[in-house]
C-alpha cells in the first residue's frame, strides 16, 4: 500500500463494537470485494470492501473474516483467511500478506489460508444459531451481478438451511457513521493532501491549459503524498462544462473569461476527502462571476452553521433551500412571484441548485449512513452549495468537509483557500 500503516487499535475497536450488538450464539462473515475483469486477462485496480477494511485493515483481495464471539473454541472467535501466496504469485503480482503481517495489521491472532475456510467454518457454524451476512444496503447502490457476499449467502442457505440469517448492514450503518479519533486523523490527512493539490493547481491554471493537464497536476500531488489516488473521478469543468454536475470528460481547453469548477478529493488509507472549488481561468473573476461566487459562499457558510448534533436531514436541507432562495432573488435569477407560486415538492431554487447540500463522508465518499437519523457527534459531512446558470455558461460549487463535535462543528478544510480575494491573490502571485 502507498499509505503508511494504520494503528491496529482502530480495527480492534471496530470489531469490539460490532460483536457487542450481535445476538447470542451468532457468527458473522465478511468478504473482501470481488476482482472485476477489465478486458482479456486484465482486472480493474482492486478496491477493498469498506466494511471489510473497517473491521480488519486488510487491503487485499480474496480474504474472509469470521467473527463468532460465543464460539466454544476460543481459537475461532476471530478468524482471518487470506489467499496463500507462492513464488509464482510473488513474481507476477508482487508481495501478499504473510500470516504474521496480517496479524500485525489487523490485531487478529488466528490467521489461516483461504483453502482452510470451508473446513474451519463447518467445524464451528453448527454451534451458532444466527448467521450474519454483510449485504450492501447503501441506498445509492444497485447491481446486476451478485457479489461475493450474496453468492456466499446462497451457498450457506443450501448447506445450513435451519440457521437464522441476519443482516450485518444495519449494525454497520450505525457504527461507521460515528468516526473514531484514528478515522478523523486519516480523514484530516486526506483533506491536507487535497489542499496541497488545490494550491498547486491555482498556481498552474491559466488561459489555454487543458482540463486534463489540471487533472494531471492534481494526480501528481496525490500520489506524491502517498494517497491511493482519487476518492472519485475528478471533475475539472471549465465554462459551460461546469453546469454538468458529474462532468468527468476533462478534455476541453480552459478559455480566458471562464470559470473552472473543481470537484476532487484524495483517498488516503481508504478514507476520503471531498472538495469543490471554482476559480477564474484568467486569475480574476468578472463582476458577475464574483457576485454568484459570493452568493454560493454565503449559503455554504450559513449551511455549515446548521450542521450540528441533533439536526434532522430534511429540515436541514429545507432551511438551506430558504437561504439559497434569498440569494437567488438577490442575483436576479428568481423573483418573489416565482417563490410564491412554487411547488413545495420542487421549490423554485432547485432550477439553479438541484443537488443536496450534504452527505456523510468516510470510507465511502457517499458514506453508509441513515437519511432518517439525526446528525451525531462524530459524523463527518460535506457542505456543498452551488449555483448553475446555463444561460451564462457559469457553474459555481463550493464544498468543505465538516466534523461534528460536542462543542460544535469543525471545518476540516478551513485551511483550504476559499475566499474570492485569496483565490485571486494566489493565482496572481
Amino acid at each position: 500500500m502507498k499509505y503508511l500503516p494504520v494503528n491496529q487499535q482502530l480495527f480492534l475497536y471496530n470489531r469490539k463494537n460490532f460483536v457487542s450488538v450481535l445476538k447470542p450464539l451468532s457468527i458473522a462473515i465478511f468478504n473482501a470485494n470481488d476482482e472485476f475483469p477489465r478486458s482479456g486477462d486484465q482486472t480493474f485496480v482492486f478496491k477493498q470492501n469498506a466494511d471489510f477494511f473497517y473491521l480488519t485493515g486488510i487491503d487485499q483481495e480474496q480474504s474472509i473474516l469470521i467473527l463468532f464471539p460465543d464460539c466454544p473454541n476460543t481459537l475461532y472467535r476471530e478468524v482471518l483467511f487470506l489467499r496463500q501466496t507462492s513464488e509464482h504469485i510473488a513474481v507476477w503480482e508482487g508481495h501478499k500478506y504473510t500470516k504474521e503481517e496480517a496479524k500485525q495489521v489487523s490485531g487478529i491472532k488466528s490467521v489461516f489460508w483461504l483453502s482452510e475456510f470451508d473446513a474451519i467454518l463447518h467445524s464451528i457454524i453448527n454451534y451458532a444459531e444466527n448467521i450474519y451476512i454483510n449485504t450492501n444496503e447503501n441506498d445509492r447502490f444497485s447491481f446486476d451481478v451478485p457479489y461475493r457476499d450474496l453468492r456466499m449467502l446462497d451457498k450457506l442457505r443450501v448447506q445450513y438451511p435451519l440457521h437464522h440469517y441476519q443482516r450485518s448492514a444495519p449494525i454497520m450503518r450505525d457504527l461507521r457513521v460515528v468516526k473514531s479519533e484514528i478515522e478523523i486523523e486519516l480523514t484530516k490527512r486526506a483533506c491536507a493532501i487535497t489542499r496541497d493539490a488545490f494550491i498547486r493547481t491555482l498556481k498552474f491554471v491559466k488561459p489555454g491549459v487543458a482540463e486534463y493537464e489540471i487533472e494531471a497536476e492534481v494526480t501528481h500531488e496525490f500520489l506524491r503524498q502517498r494517497a491511493t489516488g482519487h476518492a472519485y473521478s475528478p471533475i475539472i469543468a471549465s465554462g459551460k462544462n461546469a453546469i454538468v454536475l458529474h462532468y468527468i470528460d476533462n478534455n476541453q481547453v480552459c478559455n480566458d473569461g471562464d470559470v473552472i469548477l473543481f470537484d476532487f478529493g484524495a483517498e488516503y488509507a481508504n478514507y476520503n476527502a471531498d472538495m469543490s472549488r471554482s476559480v477564474p481561468v484568467s486569475g480574476r473573476f468578472t463582476k458577475r462571476q464574483r457576485q454568484v461566487y459570493d452568493a454560493v459562499l454565503k449559503v455554504m457558510r450559513e449551511a455549515t452553521k446548521l450542521i450540528v448534533a441533533g439536526a434532522v436531514w430534511n429540515d436541514y436541507h429545507d432551511e438551506v433551500g430558504k437561504i439559497m432562495t434569498s440569494e437567488l432573488i438577490g442575483l436576479g435569477l428568481l423573483d418573489k412571484h416565482d417563490v410564491e407560486k412554487q411547488d413545495p415538492k420542487m421549490p423554485a431554487y432547485k432550477k439553479y441548485f438541484m443537488h443536496g447540500t450534504s452527505h456523510h463522508l468516510g470510507l465511502d465518499v457517499h458514506d453508509f449512513a441513515s437519511r432518517y437519523k439525526p446528525f451525531e457527534v462524530g459524523n463527518i459531512l460535506t457542505c456543498e452549495t452551488g449555483i448553475y446558470i446555463p444561460q451564462e455558461n457559469l457553474g459555481i460549487r463550493l464544498e468543505n468537509n465538516i466534523l461534528i463535535t460536542k462543542g460544535g462543528n469543525i471545518d476540516l478544510m478551513a485551511d483550504i483557500p476559499i475566499d474570492g480575494d485569496e483565490i485571486e491573490s494566489i493565482m496572481n502571485t
